[in-house]
């Protein structure tokens, strides 16, 4: 049985200068904790807005088109095209963060001076119930997770501010106050809340000690970023939806899109539902993991162990047996995993993770090629990998796919090594992993 193995160097490693973002951030794994919009909440999905904008440069994209996100993450492509005049439509799955992704596109209601405004209002109240009331009790009816994050005295402060922000005290401002207060979460933790994984038997000094002065300032960023957002094109939307589901494109407001700027979920990263576990507790969208997984997780594809299951990965490998020496290669993979899995005490099903991912991405590619005029072009920001080390070349696989489409692959360039933080872990494989920028083109 022969296997994939990465080449020496993995796609165009020439890397053209323009295709890297100025200031480098771009680069990191997750939305810039400074940038614009990028702030107001660090999804560790995607990339940061400066190399949306780099990628968007190079589409030929006029101002007044259409740009679409198939995952469309904390709308960090959307809001990068909003500032250069293009339009935009987006699906993501997990249904929170497409809120904030859709909330950081609409036009504010107001002045965003009054956004400082009505923090301040709830900054004034939260101080009067804490000289009213005792939190104890309140406390002890939220989510061990939420409970073991936080000092007894910085969640009761929390809640007091989630209670009066959730009662909409503060009108058409309340949603960015919501996410003024989602963002604060992890820096007010008194334990280790990195990304991906929350550790609550991991204890911390908290980054900030100051409820409301971390949640003002984070505030006071929104409102700077709302003031300088360009005028707002009423057909810029994203959904909360799966983008495998053609149902969710024909939603789009506008008949066809002009370029495409993504990047899809990393093959063996991490749940991205499990990874907002902390602000899904606290805010009462699920109160445990069944909760999630039913209410959050249900239209993400496939791209964990976590994810996988038995019938899910048959169901995907018919579905790729069409694709032809591509489904062979797919199922060569399959198959070196599936003698690891056996070979291992308690081996992960990478095996039924693998038909999965690539049936979801079959479908995404389909509704993308569907939605994009001739001779658009889509960027697609996604890196390789290598479990039990059974190398994997996503890129180059999702360009073979893309062609079953119409989507003629033009690029595939090399930007980075990635891998080597975890040099010194003995059971690591030892492959050589590279994210790439897979450049396609909508056949004419």
């Amino acid at each position: 049985m022969q296997v994939l193995q990465p080449p020496e160097a993995p796609g165009d490693t020439s890397e053209p200068s323009e295709f890297s973002p100025a200031s480098g951030i771009g680069r990191s794994h997750g939305t810039s904790g400074r940038a614009p919009f990028d702030r107001w909440f660090r999804y560790p999905a995607g990339f940061a807005s400066d190399y949306a904008a780099t990628l968007l440069g190079h589409l030929n994209v006029s101002p007044g088109q259409v740009v679409v996100d198939p995952f469309a993450g904390s709308g960090v492509t959307g809001t990068a095209a909003q500032q250069l005049g293009m339009r935009f439509f987006g699906i993501e799955a997990h249904p929170v963060i497409a809120e904030l992704a859709a909330l950081k596109l609409q036009s504010p209601p107001g002045d965003p001076a009054q956004l400082i405004e009505a923090g301040n209002n709830l900054a004034s109240s939260v101080a009067k119930e804490l000289k009213s009331k005792s939190q104890g009790a309140t406390i002890s009816l939220e989510p061990d997770l939420v409970q073991r994050s936080f000092s007894e005295s910085t969640l009761g402060e929390l809640l007091i501010l989630r209670e009066l922000i959730k009662s909409e005290t503060q009108g058409a401002w309340s949603p960015y106050a919501k996410w003024a207060l989602l963002g604060s979460l992890r820096d007010l933790a008194a334990v280790q809340v990195g990304w991906p994984y929350q550790r609550p038997g991991r204890r911390r000094k908290a980054r900030y000690e100051s409820v409301l002065a971390r949640f003002q300032q984070r505030l006071s960023w929104i409102a700077e970023d709302l003031a300088m957002q360009r005028e707002i094109d009423a057909t810029s939307m994203v959904l909360a939806g799966d983008a495998r589901d053609a149902k969710f494109w024909q939603k789009a407001p506008m008949e066809v899109s002009h370029g495409c700027v993504s990047s899809p979920p990393y093959l063996n990263n991490f749940d991205y539902a499990d990874a907002t576990r902390l602000e899904l507790y606290f805010w009462g969208e699920a109160t445990s993991w069944a909760e999630m997984v039913r209410t959050v997780r249900s239209d993400m594809i496939t791209a964990t162990t976590q994810q996988s299951s038995v019938p899910a990965a048959r169901t995907a490998s018919d579905m790729l047996a069409s694709l032809g020496s591509t489904s062979s290669k797919i199922s060569t993979i399959v198959e070196a995993l599936t003698e690891e899995r056996k070979a291992r005490p308690r081996g992960k099903e990478y095996d039924r993770v693998i038909p999965e991912y690539f049936s979801a991405i079959a479908k995404v590619l389909e509704n993308l090629a569907s939605s994009l005029a001739p001779g658009a072009c889509a960027a697609w920001l996604i890196g390789d990998s290598a479990p039990y080390g059974v190398y994997i070349d996503t890129p180059a696989l999702i360009g073979e796919i893309a062609e079953n489409f119409g989507l003629c692959q033009e690029k595939d360039i090399t930007l980075r090594h990635r891998g080597n933080r975890w040099a010194t872990n003995a059971t690591r494989h030892k492959v050589l992993l590279s994210e790439r920028l897979l450049l396609m083109r909508r056949c004419p």
